[in-house]
């Protein structure tokens, strides 16, 4: 019986010629539908389906794209949340992203027919935003604007920087170990929680090669705590260097406390670093912003070449820099009573599927390394909490956050018209437990 089952399998040539895969293929690449063919095969000779089957579960197996990573549906309230990509991109920024797909005008000037300043759309679209910065510089994210500034500026000198200030980036990175790998020396000055300006002052040598101010963004000291601002450091006669980390371009009323590179460079900052992907809601890149002979200095340093981003980056970039309002806008902004009455629509949706939910008052964070501390009034969508496996793998993949034994989807991060495919989510996922 296995023998004859066998030998009924369709060949893998003729699977291959049926005109869905044929097409599959040019979009998928013949490696990858031929694999998955083949794996189908072998489940028609393990009996699992039929051999005449083969063919339409292949198509039906086909994956959306060549590429391994999925779209997720970001329910957790963290608005920047990295494991998940931080910033979402605009619809203007993802159309950006497709002309630049080809060949593209990115060092060449179609009038003259001679090179050209590379990427100079997003160059000009990033001054239009922050008129106080004389040069712009972009390279790929916001680490590698801090390792430029440091070796073009202080490799083989010193750093002055505050001892509350030395922070950990993330996944075990921390800035002291970024810096020392440039050929730069750390003169920490100060106390964890208390820096003077007279503690710089007593530091300055003949070796310093600038100063640094690092905005602390995934922490918040209170209680007896001090530190220098950037025009007092300004004041001391050497290069101030601002890493202000979340990419806020200008003051923003709703983020009072989080610094902004237009304040730091008019307060004196000579150089201000910045991410792409954060606040600013546009790809990950980063962002150099100061003065005309720093900025040019570290452009033309040779690790600028290593650190420079593609055309991608650079189309996206401009596109959210110069098109609409950005996903990350629009998440911080929507208010406590549209979600609310989103949630609670959500939830009286659910109700004919006899699937326990609630809405319920919560609060979303900024997330990616921006405003610690602060905390934003958001509702959410309260469910069972086995429900979260089945949706993180569903079509489509939704996440949420488990919190009091229950699994909450906040609904700050979700665009209002994916309500709809969030409700089916929550269904499938329910059949999917049950069954």
């Amino acid at each position: 019986m296995t023998a004859d089952r066998r030998r009924s399998v369709p060949r893998t040539d003729a699977v291959l010629a049926d005109p869905r895969l044929v097409a599959a293929s040019s979009t998928l690449g013949r490696a990858v539908v031929k694999d998955l063919v083949a794996a189908v095969q072998e489940r028609a000779r393990r009996g699992e389906i039929q051999p005449e089957e083969v063919a339409d579960v292949a198509v039906a197996s086909l994956p959306g794209s060549a590429s391994s990573l999925r779209p997720v549906i970001n329910a957790t309230g963290v608005v920047l949340h990295t494991n998940l990509g931080r910033a979402a991109l605009s619809a203007a920024a993802v159309d950006a992203l497709q002309g630049a797909a080809g060949h593209t005008d990115i060092e060449f000037d179609l009038k003259t027919g001679r090179r050209a300043r590379r990427g100079r759309g997003a160059l000009d679209a990033l001054a239009a935003r922050v008129p106080a910065a004389e040069a712009i510089h972009v390279v790929n994210n916001g680490a590698a604007a801090l390792v430029l500034a440091a070796t073009a500026l202080a490799s083989g000198r010193e750093i002055l920087v505050s001892r509350g200030e030395l922070v950990e980036i993330g996944d075990g990175f921390r800035l002291p170990d970024l810096l020392q790998s440039t050929g730069a020396r750390l003169r920490e000055v100060g106390t964890t929680n208390r820096t003077a300006l007279r503690d710089y002052v007593r530091a300055l040598g003949h070796e310093t090669g600038f100063v640094l101010k690092v905005h602390p963004s995934n922490f918040v000291m209170h209680g007896f705590t001090s530190s220098v601002g950037v025009s007092e450091l300004a004041g001391l006669g050497l290069p101030v260097v601002v890493d202000i980390g979340s990419g806020l371009l200008a003051p923003d009323p709703l983020l009072p406390a989080e610094p902004d590179a237009t304040t730091a460079l008019r307060a004196g900052a000579a150089l201000v670093t910045a991410s792409g992907d954060k606040l600013l809601g546009g790809p990950q890149a980063g962002l150099l912003l100061g003065s005309r002979r720093d900025v040019e200095r570290l452009r033309r340093h040779p690790l600028a070449r290593a650190l420079r981003v593609d055309k991608l980056t650079l189309a996206a970039l401009e596109a959210t820099l110069a098109g609409p309002e950005s996903p990350t806008w629009q998440a911080l902004r929507r208010t406590s009573a549209e979600l609310r009455s989103r949630a609670e629509g959500l939830r009286d949706e659910l109700r004919p599927h006899r699937i326990p939910s609630d809405a319920v008052e919560t609060a979303s964070v900024v997330g990616g390394g921006g405003a610690p501390g602060v905390e934003l009034v958001s509702w959410a969508v309260a469910l069972d909490p086995s429900l979260a496996a089945p949706l993180r793998v569903g079509e489509p993949s939704v996440i949420g956050r488990l919190d009091q034994h229950r699994l909450l989807l906040d609904l700050r991060c979700v665009p209002p018209d994916l309500d709809v495919a969030v409700r089916a989510a929550i269904v499938a996922a329910a059949e999917r437990r049950g069954g």
